[in-house]
Order: structure tokens, then sequence, then C-alpha cells
């Protein structure tokens, strides 16, 4: 992925406005950056479990302290009441998200990297969900990786935070909006139910399956046994995703997420990675529905690569 430090920062646009747009998507240098950026968190932490021993910069904690931001409002916020799913209260959050988001952002960065915020906050922004019709999904979640990319391309974040930025800054943002997802009930934003693979995240289960790689302990077919989730959901992001999929949902695994309990029928994590990237290719970034919301900006540009 290429560093890219410059004085021109544009706000950032949608411009997937057709299905023919997904075409000029797929072929533009954004699409090439976010799924260089996959790949190279993916390589990162390839065979690695939350122990590995690995140093987070005072950088990545002023990131991570946006979040204790966003935990405070929410805890301010009165819910709404009667309504059993998608509390509006999160609509109040939201309009403080993007009211404050930009001095985070500001607070955050050194002097010579403050003119970025303008992109910087767009992606962030959307990365909570939607304010307005109260819901989240994989086009949220790719906002929080297109905010962490344009961290490493303007040069805040270097190569040697791709680990930290998986183990520890990614895992921050999944548990905020865990809660976030319970506390205003948030309805799962274009989910394919039952044949999904899971109703709010995707990158979780990418990068947790590159944990595994090389594992003789646990084999795809165990990650499904309480007892294995029980004893290694500390140490595996895979792992913790399953953990929480079995504290908010009932009944057989095998019925309330099909596609997950396939995987365990695939034979090695090696082909559970690879097969992982290749939905994302085909089930998030390729989807009209997931990439209409999406900006670009000089960063993350939507000419052709």
């Amino acid at each position: 992925m290429t560093s890219l430090i410059n004085s021109g920062f544009i706000q950032p646009v949608r411009r997937v406005k057709s299905l023919g747009d997904v075409e000029l998507w797929l072929q533009s240098q954004a699409y090439s950056e976010i799924l260089g950026f996959i790949t190279a968190l993916n390589n990162s932490v390839k065979g690695k479990s939350y122990k590995y021993n690995y140093e987070i910069s005072d950088r990545m904690q002023s990131i991570a302290t946006m979040f204790k931001f966003i935990k405070e409002d929410l805890d301010e916020i009165p819910l709404e009441s009667d309504q059993r799913f998608g509390n509006k209260a999160f609509r109040v959050l939201g309009e403080r998200i993007v009211e404050k988001s930009q001095g985070w952002i500001d607070g955050a960065l050194p002097d010579e990297l403050k003119g970025a915020v303008i992109e910087l906050k767009a992606y962030f922004d959307e990365s909570f969900g939607s304010y307005i019709r109260v819901d989240y999904g994989t086009g949220h979640e790719i906002n929080f990786l297109a905010f962490c990319c344009c961290l490493f391309k303007i040069g805040y974040f270097s190569p040697s935070d791709y680990i930290p930025t998986v183990f520890f800054l990614f895992r921050e943002y999944l548990v905020l909006m865990r809660k976030i997802q319970m506390w205003y009930r948030l309805e799962p934003a274009g989910s394919h139910g039952v044949w999904g693979l899971d109703d709010y995240q995707f990158l979780p289960f990418i990068f947790g399956s590159a944990q595994f790689l090389g594992n003789p302990i646990i084999s795809p077919e165990q990650f499904v046994h309480p007892e294995i989730v029980a004893k290694y959901c500390e140490d595996y992001m895979f792992l913790e995703c399953i953990k929480f999929i079995n504290e908010v949902k009932t009944g057989p695994f095998a019925e309330h997420s099909n596609q997950l309990w396939s995987i365990s029928g695939v034979a090695t994590w090696t082909k559970v990675n690879g097969g992982l990237i290749k939905m994302y290719k085909a089930e998030v970034l390729a989807k009209h529905p997931v990439i209409q919301h999406f900006v670009f900006g000089s960063l993350l540009s939507f000419n052709p690569r």
C-alpha cells in the first residue's frame, strides 16, 4: 500500500450511484487499496493468537480513545421507551459523533497531517451505523476499515502497526459495536438472515481464520464446540465472534448460523481463510446495496487504477 501525504485533501463523495458504477468501483484505485489493506492485515496475523507480543503506539492509543468518548455519550443518552427494535435514541448518539468527531480526529493528528481530517471524518462518521435507518452492517464496517486504511496512507500509522490494528484497534471497535448493537437493538443492514455469515460483521471472521493458520490444536470442525469456544475465545477473534453469536441467538447453531456451520466442514483453515476473502469480495465489495453509500476522496480515489 502506497503512502500519501499531500495538501490536496477533499470532501469525499458518493460515486457508485447505479449498477453500472459497481464495475468502475471494482477497477478503481480505492478498491485496490481496500483489498490490499485487508490482505496486509490478514497476512500480519497469520498463525498468531492474541498472546503474541506486539506494541501499541501512542498514536493508536489516541485513536482508540475516541471509542471511549463514544461510550461516554452512549451512557449519557436515555433510551426511548416502547421501542423493541431500532431504538431512535441511536440518532442522538449519531448526531454527537458527527458533531464531535472532527475535534477528536484533529486532536489525534500531528499538525502536518491535520489537513486529512476532512477525509478521515467522512469514514469515521459512517463506521457505527446508519443514524437515520437505525441499522448496522458490513457497509459500516468497511467504513471503519477505510478510516484505518487512510491513517496508514497519510503515514500516521506504519507497517509495524498492522498487527495492533487487528488485535487492538479493530478488536476495540468490535467491542464498542457489540455494545451499540445490543443497547440500541440495531437492525442488521442488508442481512441475509440465517443464510448470511453474520448479522453485522464479516472482517473479524477473515482475520480470525488467519490466526488459525498452522494451528495444530483447533481445526475448523471444532469451532462450533462450546468447550473449545469457552477455552480459547480470549485468544482468537474468530472464537470471540462465535461466543457473541451464542450469547445473542438461541436454538441449534446449524439453524441460526447456517453459513458458519458450513465452514466447520471445510478441511483446513487455509481454505477457510481464502474462501472467506473470496466471499467478502463477492458478497460485500461487489454488491451495489453495500458500496452505493461508500464515499471517495483523494486518499481512496474512484479513479481507475
